[in-house]
């Protein structure tokens, strides 16, 4: 659960950067949110995204260099995380 909420951060703290390899431009997502520019430029600054707006973000910059992207911080956040390997998980389960 705890690798859910490092993912969450991951996304939500290179927001920016997610927007900025989509390709699109922030007045265009700005005004696909229903929010002025210069509104989404000082949310962006403060990093003050709720929720609902970090989704809507997503579904709007959604391509496929912006999920490569958001899979690759993922998979940064995954790393630390304690793994097993398939003998290990098979041992574990009671599997032969």
């Amino acid at each position: 659960m705890l690798s859910d909420l490092n993912q969450y951060r991951a996304i939500k703290n290179n927001l920016e950067e997610i927007i900025k390899i989509s390709g699109y431009r922030i007045d265009y997502v700005a005004k696909k949110l229903g929010i002025s520019p210069q509104n989404f430029s000082v949310k962006k600054q403060r990093n003050s995204w709720n929720d609902d707006e970090i989704e809507k973000i997503l579904k709007i910059v959604d391509n496929e260099d912006s999920e490569d992207y958001i899979l690759g911080q993922i998979m940064e956040v995954l790393e630390s995380d304690e793994t097993l390997s398939l003998s290990e998980f098979m041992k574990a389960v009671k599997w032969k």
